[in-house]
């Protein structure tokens, strides 16, 4: 017995750090992201992207495949999860803390945007919500109060993860190309995530500032870079949910 535990540890402490990192980031990247669809409040552009510069650095050829395929999976079970609980509360006369909490975060008008947009153009306005910051709680609440059946929305959100998780991976590919260090390319790729998330926030700002030294009015519902899209935007920020 004392030589199988002295054999274990000497296999486990040849075990190459890329292993180890390996066993313990694919189901870390798994569970941040899921949390992250499920309560919008996690940055999973950023942790994404993070994974695929460190697998980048990897001399496995199939770490960049890995990541892909646990960060989509993971993003569609949570927004399955997330629906579900939804849902519930749309079939309940009372309601649920989970329904609320979606209402709370979009505004009416967005809301109004989203359905319009829903009827015509379905899988295309899930892919996109997904991309576009603030984008994704409103289309999901818009499905909701169609009562779209789950099975229907889950067909729609595999492809928009899939889009989705190989958008941020992307970036973290470049951020990992750019850098000889694997902690230098996970900077590179968080601040260009950063970055992608305050575009539409920084346009929607210099459209009012325009519009209000012009002396008109604001930008009306669903203005804003994404209403060319059919994909509704938080409201100026104090509602963010990250990508």
């Amino acid at each position: 017995m004392i030589d199988g535990i002295a054999r274990f540890v000497t296999v486990v402490g040849e075990l190459p750090p890329e292993s180890t990192q390996q066993a313990a980031g694919y189901p870390s990247l798994f569970l941040l992201v899921a949390l992250g669809a499920l309560v919008p409040v996690v940055p999973t552009g950023a942790i994404v992207s993070s994974a695929a510069v460190v697998a980048f650095h990897q001399t496995s050829p199939l770490s960049l495949l890995f990541v892909f395929l646990v960060s989509a999976s993971a993003a569609c079970l949570g927004d399955a999860a997330l629906y579900w609980l939804g849902r519930r509360g749309v079939h309940s006369d009372k309601g649920s803390r989970w329904l609320a909490a979606l209402e709370r975060r979009v505004t009416p008008e967005h809301l109004a945007h989203a359905r319009e947009r829903l009827d015509t153009h379905q899988v295309s306005v899930l892919v996109l919500s997904r991309l576009v910051p603030a984008g994704r709680i409103p289309v999901m609440l818009a499905c909701l109060l169609a009562e779209m059946p789950l099975r229907r929305f889950v067909r729609g959100d595999v492809a928009a993860c899939l889009v989705w998780a190989a958008t941020y991976q992307l970036i973290g590919i470049l951020g990992g190309s750019l850098f000889p260090e694997p902690w230098q390319g996970v900077v590179a790729a968080v601040g260009l995530t950063v970055l992608v998330s305050a575009v539409p926030a920084l346009w929607r700002r210099v459209r009012g500032t325009r519009s209000g030294a012009s002396g008109g009015a604001g930008p009306g519902p669903g203005a804003g870079p994404g209403s060319s899209t059919g994909v509704p935007e938080g409201p100026g920020g104090s509602r963010h949910e990250h990508p």
